[in-house]
Order: structure tokens, then sequence, then C-alpha cells
């Protein structure tokens, strides 16, 4: 089964700067805030919407070109499309809302089999009302499937169901994907969501691509600001990067804009001008914290801001006792602290782990 490749222009009425791949037995998900155009990219490879400029295609085959004036049909287009709140027939079975989709000449026997594969072959004779949330998103995604389509679209499909019934799902989903060979696109906007089921993301923002890549990646090298704030990440600070003397020696990276700053060892990859302001961020797994300075190493000290309780892990948030008093937020086992005095105003001592620092550049607004 071919990939599919997306590219997508327009101004108006959503503006559109989009492009991205998604190969055969992929999951690619589209990751961006509201309003991002997310839905809009995938009603557009469905086909329900039309793009001013740009080019959709199944492997050879074009789906829309706007400057060889090709455009298919929606039913012309083999999709499979998941909408976040079922769009079930209500007053039709579970099997017959699948058949209905399928263009077999076995349609009832067609769908008994996906409805077993999503594992409700109990359920085949009972109306969407009779089922729950998670059941009705099943024969959803069975009758996604019963066009046996080229491409399988989601969008926000487990939004409309409780934090458990999500989790069961997901794993549903990942043993269902062992069994197919088209490409997947998930729209979502919850990031563990893609982290947990996605191969890649794209991020998306006012309709343009800003990055793309494996979560891990962009999670760790976020291409700017922009995507570091999209992406909710943590210990995102400002910055003055100083370029090494030579290549293979490594900069310093001032903590805050203001002269006299703490100073951070980092690595120079040649890329940013020296003297120029930065952000950068630092991985949570690559900050200690510590109620004495524990061993060698730089160390700040630092004041308990709050500390959040999360189950097996607490979440701490502790602020520098000196400029830029930035607030460093840092994930420990629940177990480690029960001994400790996690009280607001505690002294604690923080450390950076200066090989997990990523900087990014700023873009300078030109001046009026």
């Amino acid at each position: 089964m071919p990939g599919i490749s997306v590219r997508l222009r327009q101004a108006a009425p959503i503006s559109l700067d989009a492009e991205f791949t998604c190969e055969a037995g992929e999951l690619v998900a589209l990751v961006g805030p509201s309003g991002s155009g997310k839905t809009t990219i995938l009603r557009m490879i469905a086909g329900l919407a039309r793009c001013a400029s740009g080019r959709i295609a199944v492997g050879d085959e074009v789906w829309f070109d706007a400057d060889d004036r090709i455009d298919r049909l929606p039913q012309q287009r083999r999709v499979g499309l998941v909408f976040q709140h079922y769009a079930l027939f209500p007053h039709l079975s579970a099997a017959r809302n699948v058949a209905l989709a399928s263009s077999r000449a076995d349609a009832d026997a067609h769908a008994s089999q996906l409805l077993r594969s999503v594992r409700l072959d109990g359920y085949a004779q009972r109306r969407p009302a009779q089922l729950s949330g998670g059941q009705q998103q099943r024969v959803a995604l069975a009758r996604a499937l019963a066009r046996e389509p080229q491409v399988l679209l989601l969008d926000e499909p487990f939004s409309a169901v409780d934090q458990v019934t999500r989790q069961d799902l997901y794993v549903e989903l990942a043993a269902l994907r062992r069994t197919l060979s088209v490409p997947i696109l998930l729209v979502t906007h919850d990031l563990p969501e893609a982290q947990r089921l996605a191969d890649r993301i794209v991020i998306l923002d006012a309709g343009a691509t800003l990055q793309s890549g494996t979560p891990a990646h962009v999670l760790a090298h976020p291409r700017n600001a922009r995507v570091a704030n999209l992406l909710g990440l943590h210990n995102h600070f400002d910055g003055i990067f100083h370029r090494a003397p030579s290549e293979g020696q490594r900069g310093l990276l001032t903590w805050g804009r203001d002269v006299g700053g703490p100073q951070l060892p980092v690595l120079d990859k040649r890329r940013i001008d020296g003297g120029v302001p930065v952000t950068w961020i630092v991985p949570g797994d690559c900050v200690s914290l510590s109620w004495d300075r524990d061993g060698e190493g730089q160390w700040f000290e630092a004041s308990l801001v709050e500390s959040v309780a999360l189950g097996d892990v607490t979440q701490c948030t502790a602020e520098l006792a000196a400029p830029p008093r930035a607030r460093v937020v840092v994930t420990l086992p629940t177990q480690a602290l029960r001994n400790r005095l996690v009280e607001p105003g505690t002294r604690v001592f923080l450390a950076l782990d200066t090989a997990g620092i990523h900087i990014m550049p700023v873009r300078m607004r030109p001046r009026e």
C-alpha cells in the first residue's frame, strides 16, 4: 500500500501552508492548538473541502492538484474517516452501520469480521444508544475500515470518551495497527496521546507546518520558541549565547538576559551567532534536585514554590535564589520524597546536565 503526500497552501478563508507525508503502516499525528487547521486538512484530504493551491497524492494516484485541475470527489477517494463524535446512524444496528460503508458483495459478512476485529462481535445487533461511548467509537472505526481505505483519518477520535476508556482504545488501536498497512493520520491537541501513538508528529500553528519528526526528537529539539510553547514544555528560559573560541570547544550560555547571570557550558553547534539573545530548554531528566549540595558540579540554590503529587511521581517547582530567579520544574518519585520537607519556601539545590540543553534562536522583529 502506498503512502500519502500532502501540500496545501491558501490565504483564505483559512490560512494554510502545510506540507507532510505519511508512509504505509505509519501513524502521523497532526498536533496543534484549536484553530490551527488540523481538521480542515483532514477534510481536504477526504475531499470534503477544497484548497486554493496544493497537491494530495497517494502513491502515484493524484487526488487533488490545483495546477492540473484535478479534484476527485469524496466517493472517489478511498478514505476511512473516524469523527470525534462517532456520526453513527442512530436507527441502525452496529452491523448495519458498518455494512453500509462496505462496497463488497459480502458486506454483511465483512461487517461481522470487522466488528470481531474491534472486539464487538457480541454487540452487532445493538443500536448506538445501547452502546457505551467506547463501543460506539469502535463501531465508527470498523465502519471506516469497511471502505478498505487507502488512508485512515482519525479526527480526535478519543476526546469524547472518559480517561479509562481512552486508555483501552489506545491499546486496541496499537494492536489494530499491526494488521493494517495503510497511512494513518491522527488529529489531536493532546501531546501525550501523540507521544504514545504516533511514529511522527507534525506541529501546526495558524495552518502552517512548523516542525515534524519523531515525538522524542521534536520534544528534545524544538525548532524555535513557538514550537516549544505549543508543546507546553517546562524549563523553557531566556538567555544569551556566547560562541566557543574555536570549533570543537564548548560555548557559554548566560541564564537570563542580564549581564552577570549564571554561565552554563554548552555544546556549540556553530549554528547561532555569539552574543545574541536565545531561548533554551532543558529536559526534566537533565535536572537534579537535592536538599544538600550533593557531589561536585555547578549547583544553584533555590526554594520550593510548590509540590504536586501525581500518583507515583511528584512535580516540584523551585525558584532560583539569585537572578534570573527562574522557576525550574522537576519530577521526582513520590516515594523518594516521603521523608523530605516539601513545604513552600524549603531551601533546595538544583543542578543541570548541560549536555541536554537545546538552544533556539529568537526571531527579532524588524525596526519600524
